[in-house]
């Protein structure tokens, strides 16, 4: 019932939208959804803090973050007219625009920026034994939500380790929330997230659960890269972010900020110009925001940059 009401308050925000022009400071005003994640993710806590940013700093705009399955979703809203900006993975995000993957068709979006890194964390409950992801052959596995991007990557994983993800293992479709307590309930051996650094669901879990463990990823990165390509990147995750020990190496994949190709050039540009302006006050709200870097920012590939945005990078040299 969540999930039905935020998404068609998503809908009833992206109708307001497509009513005032797409132009900042319209008359009638922007009402704007950003499309984000679950409650405990990355995607939602910063989301929330764009949306207050946006709706300060835009004239006549209010802008709001719904609670999504992420990157598939937010990209299947986008294209349909029901959110305005959607977080993603760039790995979703090139399967959108190439038609391939979850997508039947090539979709109508255009990045604004990279903001960050996701890392894949892949967490194992206390008591079970596993080393590798190798290990969780005939396992209570969690591969992340329908229609996310954690889905995508770990189903990725799990096949470049060997096993093939709907026989190999006994397979639950769970949100990290559910993830998190299905794990404390004792119901599920492991699960996929993939997310920024921390993640509140999983330092939850770690707080509660300090001998449950995160396996080291790096033997499925030669693998993906070779059928994905090197939007599959080797990162090392210090788990004392989980007040755990140690430091483990995984696979990471960047984040990008999508919204329709029909947006205005100017809206697009003010969403993009605030986005980095106020760089602080997001880092406030999530440790995440503080690799925002226009350099950084311009590297979408092989989603085209929105005009909009574009304009921006130019300015800012």
């Amino acid at each position: 019932m969540k999930r039905i009401i935020a998404v068609f308050a998503a809908s009833v925000l992206a109708a307001g939208a497509a009513g005032c022009g797409g132009g900042a400071g319209g008359g009638s005003g922007n009402r704007l959804s950003i499309a984000t994640g679950g409650t405990t993710g990355v995607y939602y806590v910063y989301g929330g803090g764009l949306a207050k940013q946006l709706t300060a700093n835009i004239a006549n705009t209010q802008a709001t973050a719904s609670v999504t399955s992420a990157s598939i979703e937010n990209i299947k809203l986008l294209a349909t007219g029901k959110a305005d900006i959607g977080f993603s993975q760039t790995d979703t995000a090139a399967d959108a625009v190439n038609g391939t993957g979850s997508f039947t068709a090539k979709q109508p979006v255009k990045a604004i920026a990279r903001i960050y890194d996701n890392y894949a964390h892949v967490v194992v409950a206390p008591g079970v034994e596993a080393a590798k992801v190798a290990d969780l052959k005939g396992k209570k596995v969690s591969l992340g939500p329908p229609n996310s991007g954690t889905q995508v990557v770990a189903r990725r994983m799990l096949e470049a380790a060997g096993l093939n993800p709907d026989t190999d293992i006994s397979k639950q479709q769970l949100s990290i929330n559910e993830s998190v307590q299905a794990v404390k309930d004792g119901t599920i051996d492991a699960f996929f997230w993939v997310g920024g650094l921390p993640t509140a669901g999983v330092v939850d879990l770690a707080t509660s659960k300090p001998d449950m463990k995160m396996l080291d990823t790096a033997d499925a990165l030669a693998g993906m890269q070779t059928k994905y390509g090197k939007q599959y990147v080797g990162l090392d995750v210090d788990l004392s972010v989980y007040k755990l020990s140690g430091t483990i190496k995984t696979v990471g994949v960047a984040n990008v900020l999508l919204v329709p190709d029909s947006m205005s050039d100017q809206l697009a540009y003010d969403i993009t110009r605030t986005l980095f302006e106020k760089k602080a006050e997001l880092t406030a709200v999530h440790p995440e925001a503080a690799k925002l870097d226009p350099a950084l920012g311009q590297q979408v590939e092989p989603v085209a940059l929105h005009p909009g945005a574009a304009r921006y990078f130019k300015e800012k040299g």
